[in-house]
């Protein structure tokens, strides 16, 4: 098991920051999701972490550089590419020629092709791969060594929805054998099943980095939705503890700031009928939106008019 320890990553392209002083730990045993808009720095962040690129700071996998490893790919599995190979090369013999350089036999070369379900296609070119086809056999070059640490940059792209759902749980399992996963992805409903931890950027710099649970957590769009006939008396009681409190169309109550339980013993205690109280718990989806705003490499300055049965 092996901790990846990132301190002061950065990067400039022609005098714009790309990646601005970055730091963050990924713990073994977890799966860790980079998430950020478009263009935040993800790639960079990744390619500056295996020494890919220069910039500032530095990256170490259980205490030592990815450059200084022996053997890296017995340590460190990287994909960062959906069709890092040969395009004359069978499936088989790209990850006989990967297996080689790392002192790797062909038995293993086989497992991995079984454990990402291209055996069928082994001795197929890539070329004719399809890009979900692509990124499995990545997958499998990644796997190779059998590392302890994975960095894998948007490893469900081109997959359908039964390959990103083997996406996840296949990571998922590899975490709960005490390795280290660190993945983007803009998938942001699957993260939510997927990730334990979260490091978020925009515009290269640090956004947050700690339990995706606290992450959710600390989103505005976290509420209680109460119903009662006495609207009026439970949003006075509200505000006067500290709550915000908006009406919503259905003429329910939508109250931030308190916890459902508090509500609840506040109504009790002054006798206001409730017909409901019901905690809306923020989707991933719409925490990253709220933390991200105005993050965006490219704004919209608008939605365009939609017209009554479709965009006309």
């Amino acid at each position: 098991m092996a901790t990846i320890s990132a301190r002061g990553l950065s990067k400039s392209y022609a005098g714009k920051p790309a990646v601005v002083d970055l730091s963050f730990d990924v713990e073994p045993g977890s799966v860790t999701g980079f998430l950020g808009p478009n263009g935040a720095g993800k790639s960079t962040t990744m390619r500056l972490m295996l020494g890919l690129d220069r910039g500032a700071g530095s990256t170490r996998f259980d205490g030592k550089a990815f450059t200084d490893l022996d053997q890296p790919m017995r340590h460190v599995g990287a994909l960062l590419e959906a069709k890092p190979f040969h395009p004359t090369r069978t499936a088989r013999n790209h990850l006989r020629m990967l297996a080689a350089a790392n002192g790797l036999g062909s038995k293993r070369v086989d497992e991995v092709l079984a454990m990402v379900g291209l055996v069928e296609v082994a001795r197929a070119k890539p070329k004719g791969f399809s890009l979900g086809m692509g990124q499995r056999l990545g997958l499998a070059g990644a796997l190779l060594g059998d590392p302890h640490t994975l960095i894998l940059d948007e490893p469900a792209n081109g997959l359908d929805p039964q390959g990103i759902q083997w996406m996840r749980l296949f990571l998922k399992s590899l975490a709960a054998e005490g390795r280290s996963v660190f993945v983007s992805s803009h998938l942001l409903s699957e993260m939510a099943l997927m990730a334990d931890h979260l490091v978020v950027i925009g515009k290269g710099a640090m956004i947050a980095s700690g339990p995706i649970a606290e992450f959710v957590r600390s989103s505005q769009q976290n509420a209680v939705i109460v119903r009662t006939p006495d609207v009026e008396a439970l949003a006075r009681l509200a505000q006067e503890h500290g709550g915000a409190v908006a009406r919503e169309d259905s003429g329910a109550l939508s109250i931030t700031g308190l916890a459902v339980e508090t509500l609840g013993d506040l109504a009790f205690e002054n006798r206001i009928r409730l017909h409901e109280l019901t905690a809306k718990v923020a989707t991933l989806e719409e925490a990253f939106l709220e933390r991200t705003a105005g993050a965006e490499e490219f704004q919209a300055q608008g939605l365009p008019p939609v017209t009554e049965g479709g965009a006309g």
